[in-house]
């Protein structure tokens, strides 16, 4: 017996979530299928568990993607407002962070029963546990689905299968096959908001730092930068502004840290110079930085000595470390630790209005499985809901 839908989505996270309770409320008979045990995990463990929904200030600007101008659509027919009153409709307290971040007041998990609470209301059902071993396009139009638990058919059929970060939480390549599959190109992924590690000789000199936290711009060879604070640990470096400029390094490129954001380096040691000319290195920039980090940046003879034994251009090497600190790191954590994925299902092969395929009539994709990523600080949420949206609106 194969049981057929108008609408099939196939994920149950945020995009999907979003797409099931919009089809459903157009009248639409909408089943969401996902292999795992609850809907919305990543959700659950978003924002330490307190989940950073969206952000105040959204712009196609804190996107990556292959065509800069793919996010527009979406993301002005549903801006974030619109999800922070859906938010407010369904009672939920949050709070405000730095950078216009929103997160909730008590649990991550308020979102995901709105999200089952929208989609309940609207009549879309959830299949978890549910195993996809097939799809085939059929002949006139729409999808069979052959599932651990039975064939099913639809007209539309909507991929919200995520990326490939946080394996531990599910993520397979899936999408991107099915992708492939129909026709699609997939651009080259890879692990994206996600901390670096050091190479050998760099974490025998700095893993003892582990722990140890600092305000930071760091720049990309590209130019990109981020403010934010910095954080050691034992295998490399993260913290917001690490995981932000991640997105915008490549493997061999060097990351160059300002140690002392908004202060010029240089002025800061001939002024300390001149009014007390026999301090020590030391403790001279111990009054701007933690100790353990000063000890580990700057050579121990080099430490002891008092201001005025140095030269200018030593003092003018210590200021350029201390306000351009060049590193190579070895490379990321990978997927493991990763918050997204860069890259996925070309954009160029789909619609920017409904996120429909252009190649294959009823197929659309939504989410993170396509070559959108945004930047840390609830701007991936917002694409999942713009998109999820967009294509409810229109599966």
């Amino acid at each position: 017996m194969t049981e057929h839908f108008d609408v099939i989505i196939i994920g149950a996270g945020a995009a999907g979530l979003m797409c099931a309770a919009q089809a459903g409320y157009r009248g639409r008979s909408v089943l969401v299928i996902d292999n795992a045990k609850k809907p919305g995990r990543k959700i659950l463990i978003s924002g330490g568990g307190r989940c950073n929904f969206t952000n105040l200030s959204v712009s196609p600007e804190n996107y990556l993607c292959g065509n800069p101008h793919f996010v527009k659509s979406a993301l002005a027919r549903y801006p974030s407002s619109d999800f922070i009153e859906l938010v407010e409709r369904h009672g939920i307290d949050y709070h405000e962070r730095d950078h216009g971040q929103l997160f909730c007041d008590d649990s991550a998990k308020q979102i995901v029963d709105m999200l089952l609470t929208e989609c309940e209301w609207a009549g879309a059902k959830l299949r978890m546990r549910c195993e996809l071993l097939e799809i085939t396009a059929l002949d006139e139009q729409g999808f069979a689905l052959k599932t651990s638990s039975g064939d099913l058919q639809c007209d539309s059929l909507v991929v919200a299968t995520g990326g490939l970060s946080m394996p531990k939480l599910g993520a397979t390549p899936f999408g991107y096959q099915l992708a492939e599959q129909f026709g699609h190109t997939v651009t080259a992924t890879r692990a994206g908001l996600v901390p670096f590690t050091w190479h050998a000789d760099t974490k025998q000199r700095f893993e003892a730092l582990s722990g140890i936290a600092v305000p930071a711009t760091i720049t990309a060879e590209n130019g990109k930068q981020f403010s934010e604070a910095l954080l050691f640990t034992h295998r490399g470096l993260s913290g917001p502004a690490v995981l932000q400029i991640s997105n915008y390094w490549k493997p061999g490129e060097a990351i160059h840290i300002n140690l002392l954001p908004g202060q010029d380096a240089p002025a800061l040691l001939e002024q300390v110079l001149s009014q007390h000319p026999k301090q020590s290195l030391r403790n001279t920039i111990a009054q701007w930085l933690p100790k353990r980090l000063v000890e580990a940046l700057f050579d121990e003879t080099q430490l002891g000595k008092a201001l005025n034994q140095l030269g200018h251009g030593e003092r003018e090497e210590i200021a350029a470390t201390l306000n351009n600190w060049q590193l190579v790191m070895n490379g990321t954590e990978g997927y493991r630790t990763a918050e997204v994925t860069l890259g996925g299902v070309d954009t160029a092969q789909i619609s920017s209005k409904t996120m429909e395929s252009t190649q294959v009539p009823g197929l659309y994709f939504i989410g993170e499985v396509m070559d959108v990523t945004g930047w840390l600080g609830g701007y991936n949420f917002q694409w999942a809901w713009a998109s999820g949206m967009a294509a409810g609106l229109a599966c």
